[in-house]
């Protein structure tokens, strides 16, 4: 018998193998070095929540079968062919490249074992992000639905599972361009315009499954810093009500007490370690939860103590300050894509690689650009320390008011009449579900809902409710777009291009440049397309473009001093026909002087020491 399991095992190796070998990136455009580390039998193998870690997990990353069928069908045919989750359909790395209209869905199924020592454990089935919606079924039966593309949702999948293998099956449909989702800088025909990109449809970040105890498990908690002695630490349970919460410094805990679940705990270590971009001192966090006494689940998060505020300099001027003392925030806008990945970045060196380069390039911030990252790239700007303004993924409508197309100095009202109640309804929902699932991460000081009037909709709603559900971070309540006179939340955000200028001010609110830049820099060999290319400003050198961007850099000295608050510049990297990166889009090259940069920055950040 064993030699016959042995045999049977050796067998779906050499199939999966086989598989593995078929598998190639396709496609005629440039890719990232990381490209070619991709594994087909393993891919982006980390564990994909570093803020809640379980030891029983398994990756359900991998090659699945696919299929394009009319939207109204509702069974999977006969298999198209594999597919490399998580990458999405229309990327190089996914194996297809294929499109998804509005009139398609797009359908996976694959089969697993549940590992043995799971049995009698509840089992639970996560994806992390599936772009737009989708239904799931397990051995035949609907386990259930999913709507939004930026936020992880997950299925017990406990009662549906049967002996031997598994099998799964996701139907997804995905509208891009219909006006009623949101979906950020993806559009069906990316030629079209200059700052579009290729649309990403279905699995985009890792599918994984994890086991908990059947008498209950921790779902989540939130944590956040009252003051710079502490931090308050909400955990949320089911299945029990008492979790014995406790604050790590390395191995030693260092705080810790008792609480229910939803309930609030102040832990206060003896000598507080602050967290900055200087210094992103984290500490461990280590959620247990008791039944009559006895440990039926234990996670592993972290945490940091550090606060954002508003403070007025000895001008009147509203600064950012944090932990209470005034930092100007000073970084790129980073739209987080990928030549060979689009959406999801080959490997998890690769998803970092950008977070070190903005910190050599001596910033302070990356303004997440209306996209959402996997979990592991806001614990990438944890541990290195980068503060990140978050921006809400925007809806298909991108008509402006006309008076803001017009570059008129006042701009008003923030509603969008283009916009349908399921529009509104789907981008309240999201947010609601991004915000309640990301205000653990440290590293984020800034929310921005919407951005240059694309889609915007009642905006003091949204920023109200922005406000109360995270009232321990900064509201930016429009990043360049419609604002509401006489302010809401706590930011006014001007853009302008090319270079530095603010043209709005408020003095009730923290005045910011939250785009300005757009230096164009095309390098033969590492262009997404070889003609077409643009930029705000293009220059032919590094030498000439490092010179601008020193320049603008030098000119923001002025408006940080006549009380400018933080700046972004245009922007991390190339993308698609876009050349204003710092780095070209295969992240070969660094286009612009690092060194002469960094100085540059560090000259703009400290301008008021």
């Amino acid at each position: 018998m064993k030699k016959i399991i042995t045999l049977a095992i050796l067998s779906l190796a050499a199939v999966s193998l086989a598989a593995a070998a078929r598998w190639q990136p396709v496609g005629d455009h440039i890719r990232t070095p990381w490209a070619d580390e991709v594994s087909a039998r393993n891919p982006l193998p980390e564990y994909p929540r570093p803020q809640m870690v379980r030891g029983s997990w398994k990756s359900l990353n991998g090659l699945w079968n696919y299929a394009i069928t009319a939207k109204d069908i509702d069974e999977m045919p006969e298999a198209a062919g594999e597919i490399l989750v998580p990458f999405a359909l229309e990327s190089s790395l996914s194996g297809v490249a294929g499109r998804l209209t509005d009139d398609d869905a797009l359908w996976y199924s694959r089969s697993f074992r549940v590992p043995c020592l799971w049995h009698r454990k509840t089992v639970l089935l996560h994806f992390d992000a599936v772009d737009y919606a989708c239904e799931v079924w397990l051995n035949g039966q609907k386990i259930g639905e999913h709507k939004g593309g930026y936020t992880a949702f997950e299925f017990d999948i406990t009662k549906y599972l049967k002996r031997g293998r598994q099998h799964l099956v996701l139907k997804v449909l995905d509208g891009t361009d219909n006006g009623l989702q949101p979906r950020g800088k993806q559009v069906m025909d990316p030629t079209v315009g200059k700052i579009w990109y290729t649309a990403v449809s279905g699995i985009w970040q890792s599918v994984w499954m994890e086991a908990v105890s059947p008498k209950g498990h921790i779902l989540d908690y939130d944590a956040v810093s009252p003051d710079l002695k502490s931090v308050c630490v909400t955990p949320y349970a089911e299945g029990a009500e008492d979790v014995l919460v406790e604050l790590l410094d390395g191995k030693r805990t260092v705080a810790g007490a008792e609480v229910k679940s939803g309930e609030s705990i102040i832990l206060s270590p003896a000598d507080p370690k602050l967290w900055s971009p200087d210094e992103p001192n984290l500490y461990g966090l280590r959620l247990t939860l008791l039944k009559d006494g006895k440990k039926i689940d234990r996670v592993q998060g972290y945490t940091a103590i550090r606060t954002i505020s508003k403070v007025a300099d000895e001008d009147g001027h509203l600064r950012m300050a944090l932990n209470g003392k005034v930092l100007f925030q000073f970084g790129p806008l980073d739209q987080g894509w990928w030549p060979d990945g689009l959406y999801t970045a080959p490997t998890d060196e690769a998803l970092a690689f950008d977070i070190v380069k903005t910190k050599e390039y001596g910033f302070n911030m990356i303004r997440k650009h209306i996209k959402v990252e996997p979990a592991r790239w806001y614990w990438h700007c944890d541990r290195l320390g980068i503060l990140v303004w978050q921006d809400m993924p925007c809806t298909a409508d991108y008509e402006k008011r006309e008076d803001w197309a017009q570059g008129a100095d006042v701009y008003d009202a923030g509603n969008s009449d283009q916009l349908c109640a399921e529009a509104r309804e789907n981008f309240v929902e999201e947010w609601k579900e991004i915000l309640r699932s990301h205000r653990k991460y440290p590293c984020i000081v800034v929310w921005v809902p919407f951005n240059e009037a694309w889609g915007q909709f009642d905006t003091k709603e949204v920023v109200a409710l922005t406000q109360q559900m995270d009232p321990s971070r900064l509201v930016n309540m429009a990043s360049g777009g419609n604002w509401i006179s006489g302010g809401v939340g706590d930011i006014l955000d001007s853009h302008h291009y090319s270079r530095p200028k603010m043209r709005l001010w408020d003095p009730a609110l923290v005045n910011v440049l939250g785009e300005y830049g757009g230096i164009g820099l095309p390098l033969e060999g590492h262009t997404w397309v070889s003609d077409k290319n643009w930029g705000y400003v293009k220059f032919s050198t590094s030498e000439e473009a490092t010179a601008k961007y020193v320049e603008y850099a030098e000119m923001l000295h002025d408006i940080v001093r006549a009380g400018c608050a933080a700046a972004v510049y245009t922007q991390t990297t190339d993308v698609e026909r876009e050349l204003n990166g710092l780095l070209t889009y295969d992240r070969e090259i660094e286009k612009l002087d690092k060194a002469l940069v960094a100085a540059a920055n560090s000259a703009v950040i400290h301008c008021m020491d």
